[in-house]
């Protein structure tokens, strides 16, 4: 054989087997100190989403709570599950009552009425509903509806009824909330213990005692869920505050966030 021939030769088995050996211990060697960086990386990353998903659930339920009707936040624990429940308002203002030192316009009559003017612009359409002086007790609860009345129209600084309504107590202020229609009372559902949904269920209309589980629609917040909820009505006064602990849980990995919620009861 020629010295040419021998030159040109390819490499033997066992040089490749050789060759595999020595790659697969460089690779082992280098995953170990690869895999610890990585594992933490994505720990982090899961850590970073359950944390703005649950920072994103409490921010909607105080915004939902601090726009809720004076004395109608009610919070009742059933089959392992936290339910909030209150009355939303989208807007409000002033009638005009003869006690406010007007002498002309259609005043608000107490023994009955089925349209009084309003003091300033209000947001209301028709399917509405107007509350005035919500106490939270009988006689005073927007939930059995004595003091609640639907709109039929609103415009030209007047607000006309869809039927005689006798509001049971003068607001202080004249103030009076719009509960929008398509809304109404709106349920928080979260469980007690394990793991499970965040619900927000709305405009399955007015129960006088608060109906668990809560019907309507309905929206799926966060999974894998768990609350703690606490509430005292009259925490500083006319106010009380709503406590929330949210833990939300994934792959191993569990994020707990507290919220200390503001809600107005002065009517």
């Amino acid at each position: 054989m020629s010295v040419a021939m021998r030159r040109t030769r390819g490499f033997t088995l066992v040089e490749m087997v050789v060759v595999i050996v020595i790659t697969g211990i460089v690779a082992a060697a280098v995953a170990v100190f690869v895999r610890q960086p990585v594992e933490g990386y994505v720990d982090s990353v899961r850590r970073a989403e359950l944390t703005d998903a649950a920072d994103v659930a409490l921010r909607r339920l105080a915004r939902d709570v601090r726009l809720a009707l004076p004395n109608s936040l009610r919070v009742m624990t059933g089959g392992g599950v936290h339910y909030i429940e209150f009355i939303m308002t989208q807007s409000g203002g002033r009638y005009r009552d003869e006690t406010d030192g007007s002498s002309a316009g259609d005043f608000l009559d107490f023994r009955g009425d089925t349209s009084f003017d309003v003091l300033g612009p209000v947001e209301a359409a028709p399917g509405d509903f107007v509350v005035i002086y919500n106490l939270g007790v009988p006689g005073a609860d927007a939930y059995a509806g004595n003091n609640r009345a639907q709109v039929r129209s609103a415009g030209g600084g007047n607000l006309v009824l869809t039927a005689s309504q006798v509001f049971p107590f003068r607001s202080p202020g004249a103030r009076f909330q719009v509960v929008p229609g398509g809304v109404g009372a709106v349920t928080y559902a979260c469980p007690q213990a394990g793991a499970g949904d965040l619900m927000r269920h709305w405009n399955y209309g007015f129960n006088p005692a608060q109906a668990i589980p809560a019907a309507g629609l309905s929206a799926r917040l966060t999974g894998q869920a768990r609350c703690e909820v606490e509430y005292a009505a009259n925490a500083t006064g006319r106010n009380g505050l709503l406590y929330v602990r949210l833990t939300l849980t994934s792959g191993g990995e569990s994020v707990t966030l507290f919220n200390q919620i503001h809600v107005d009861n002065a009517p």
